[in-house]
C-alpha cells in the first residue's frame, strides 16, 4: 500500500501566512490604484527613461506643438526642433481642447486640492487654457487623461524650462512636425508602473528636478 508524505504542520502555516500576505499586499495595492486613480491619472516614478531638450537661443520664438492623434509633442525654435517626446492626451468625451493657446500661468510645485486626494502632485504645471495644462504624471499609450497633457517628469522639467509666460501653444489633430520628427519620439508605457509610496508624494522633495541640466547647448 502507497504512503502519502505528511505535510508538516509549520509548512502549511508558512503557505498560510505567505497568502495572506500576498493578499494584504494586493489590498494595498488596490486601494492606493482607487486613491490616486483620479482625473489627472498616477503620477509618474522617473526611471532609465531621459529626454535631450536644447536650449534656445531667443526664447521668445519658442512655440509648444502638440500632435493629439500620435500623442507627440514638439518644442520648436522656428525650424529647429528643441524637444521632441510622447505626451498623454484626454480620452474620448474629455479630449484635450484643439485650437492655439499661450502658457499664461507656471507653477512648478503645484498640488491639486480636491477630493479624494487633496494635495495630490502636479509637477512642473503649464497651463493654457483654464483648467488645463502641461504637467507631470503617467503615459500611456492611449488618450487616459481628463484633458490635461501629462509628462513623464524628464520631459515635464524640461518643458518647464523650455517655456515661459506667453510661450504660444498649438493643439491640433496631427501636425507636419509628426511625419518630420515623430521616429526621434521614445514610446513610452507607463500603464502599469507602480505609484511611488504616499510619503513620498507629499514630501516637497518630491519636486526636486531630475539629476543633470535640463537644457543643454546645440
Amino acid at each position: 500500500m502507497a504512503t502519502v508524505d505528511k505535510v508538516p504542520s509549520s509548512f502549511s502555516s508558512m503557505q498560510s501566512m505567505r497568502h495572506v500576505s500576498r493578499l494584504v499586499l494586493l489590498a494595498a495595492g488596490v486601494s492606493l490604484l482607487l486613491l490616486t486613480g483620479c482625473g489627472t491619472g498616477r503620477v509618474a516614478t522617473g526611471g532609465a527613461y531621459r529626454v535631450t531638450a536644447y536650449r534656445p537661443h531667443d526664447p521668445s520664438k519658442v512655440k509648444v506643438k502638440l500632435s493629439t492623434s500620435t500623442q507627440n509633442l514638439y518644442v520648436m525654435e522656428g525650424d529647429r526642433l528643441l524637444m521632441a517626446v510622447q505626451g498623454n492626451v484626454g480620452k474620448p468625451g474629455a479630449e484635450t481642447p484643439k485650437g492655439s493657446f499661450t502658457i499664461y500661468n507656471k507653477i512648478k510645485n503645484k498640488r491639486r486640492i480636491s477630493q479624494p486626494d487633496a494635495g495630490y502632485p502636479m509637477a512642473y504645471w503649464c497651463e493654457f487654457k483654464p483648467a488645463y495644462g502641461f504637467h507631470e504624471g503617467f503615459v500611456w499609450p492611449v488618450p487616459r487623461t481628463h484633458g490635461c497633457v501629462r509628462l513623464h517628469r524628464e520631459a515635464a522639467a524640461r518643458l518647464f524650462a523650455l517655456t515661459r509666460i506667453g510661450t504660444p501653444v498649438e493643439i491640433a489633430t496631427s501636425l507636419p512636425e509628426d511625419k518630420k520628427y515623430g521616429n526621434l519620439v521614445q514610446k513610452l508605457d507607463q500603464s502599469r508602473d507602480p505609484d511611488p509610496p504616499r510619503s513620498k508624494m507629499m514630501s516637497p522633495s518630491w519636486f526636486d528636478d531630475p539629476p543633470g541640466p535640463l537644457l543643454v547647448d546645440q
